[in-house]
């Protein structure tokens, strides 16, 4: 059996549920895709984070996500982040 995502401690959501509802696919109640990425930004690894997302789902969702990050210190890192791959790495939001 699959363990369950770490981020989801607290919700009985299969893996497969969140990543259908990360991808659009899903609505549970209030639980959309801008819930389940804002909740995957604030929670989740660096590693799920780039494998759930990608860096382009990133870059172009952060606009619509960053205000209601709670965590000031995540934040400052996704905006740093984002500015990052914007400026140095453009190559990295092609595609994906």
């Amino acid at each position: 059996m699959e363990e369950k995502y770490k981020f989801l401690w607290d919700y009985k959501l299969t893996n497969e549920e969140f990543i259908r509802i990360l991808d659009g696919r899903l609505k549970k109640g209030r639980l959309d895709r801008d819930w389940a990425a804002i909740r995957l930004l604030e929670y989740g690894s660096y590693e799920n984070i780039v494998q759930l997302l990608g860096h382009k789902q990133i870059v172009f969702g952060w606009k619509n996500w960053r205000e209601k990050i709670r965590s000031g210190s995540r934040r400052r890192g996704f905006d740093f982040l984002v500015q990052w791959l914007t400026e140095m790495h453009p190559e990295r939001l092609i595609g994906e």
